[in-house]
């Protein structure tokens, strides 16, 4: 067997961890977009907030290897912000923005809802000038 064929054969026995790990990491940043929409409380959607999901800048394989970051830009409003996640241990890890870093072990609405309201802030302080460097666990 040729190291060509032995390469296929790897991309070929691991594709559907590759999809489900895909799947899982959209599912998060739709929800986090839906946290988005709901950050500002009970009654107060924000309707300006769309996600579109992009391929992730920083790949260089695709496609893209299980641990690999899935990305999406989250319009907020006047601004976008990328945001990167990937699976790590059970948990989710991601960056957005200029800097600023998550890692969250339960998804549930309370910690989708604390990252939200974080990264809103975060942004309000990159474009008030502020350095910003989050990193919520």
């Amino acid at each position: 067997m040729s190291e060509f064929d032995e390469l296929q054969g790897v991309i070929r026995r691991h594709a559907q961890a590759r999809q489900a790990e895909q799947r899982a990491c959209e599912a998060f940043l739709n929800a986090l977009y839906h946290a988005l929409r709901t950050a500002s409380g009970p009654g107060l959607p924000l309707n300006n907030v769309t996600l579109e999901f992009t391929p992730d800048p920083a790949a260089c394989l695709r496609p893209a290897p299980t641990g690999s970051y899935h990305a999406a830009w989250l319009r907020l409003g006047l601004c976008e912000v990328m945001v990167r996640v990937r699976r790590a241990n059970g948990s989710f890890q991601g960056e957005y923005g200029p800097g600023c870093a998550f890692r969250l072990e339960q998804t549930n609405q309370d910690s989708l809802l604390t990252l939200a309201r974080t990264l809103l802030r975060d942004v309000t302080a990159a474009y008030g000038g502020e350095q910003v460097t989050s990193h919520l666990n």
